[in-house]
């Protein structure tokens, strides 16, 4: 079967096409075992990595599509992790990256071993974390939507939007805000007045486009 269950859930399941592959050693803080399945490395019930050089790539080119063939829908997320090893490698990778777009597979790229190393046991030590875990934290308080609003405006700093809310209260007091009360304002030049008259003023769409 393609996936198989470990005997200790901290463990990464290892084919043993990749006996001696000196990523082995860079597996740290996971268990591993080897075991009969149909990707490189098992890192969880649902995630299946196909490990390869692009030195080896190179030599043998068939040998990647065939094994993601074999590998098909085994399961959920299927990774191919390269390892770069070569100085020309743009094109590879290039070529290695439509084939996984086409096959739905996942591309990583290291480059060392202990990078690799690190992918694979970072895979399997999340297995069972929540999303949000490693999704940006955004506050949500009015103040701090505020902040994350204005400072997306070209030179509009966390300082300038303190002063902004200051002087004139409320987003749609400064959305309103003319040119000349603007400029009155500690640290607004020409440019930053501009900017932000811009974001209020101009219109969305460019009827031109």
């Amino acid at each position: 079967p393609p996936v198989v269950v470990p005997a200790s859930g901290n463990n990464i399941i290892i084919s043993p096409l990749q006996r001696g592959n000196q990523v082995l050693q860079c597996i740290r803080n996971v268990g591993q075992e080897f075991g009969d399945i149909v990707a490189d490395y098992q890192v969880g019930r649902t995630t299946g990595v196909l490990f390869l050089s692009l030195r080896y790539h190179r030599l043998h080119p068939e040998y990647i599509h065939a094994r993601i063939e074999r590998l098909g829908r085994s399961y959920n997320l299927r990774i191919l992790l390269i390892l770069c090893d070569i100085t020309e490698h743009r094109d590879s990778i290039r070529e290695l990256t439509k084939v996984c777009l086409i096959n739905n597979v996942t591309v990583i790229v290291s480059f060392s071993f202990d990078e690799a190393g690190h992918y694979l046991s970072t895979f399997k030590q999340f297995e069972h974390k929540p999303p949000d875990l490693i999704k940006e934290r955004v506050d949500k308080d009015y103040h701090s939507t505020l902040r994350t609003t204005l400072t997306s405006i070209g030179k509009v700093n966390k300082t300038d939007v303190e002063t902004l809310r200051t002087s004139f209260g409320s987003f749609a007091d400064i959305s309103r805000a003319t040119s000349d009360q603007l400029q009155n304002l500690p640290g607004f030049g020409q440019v930053k007045v501009k900017n932000v008259k811009n974001v209020f003023d101009k219109p969305f769409r460019n009827n031109a486009t």
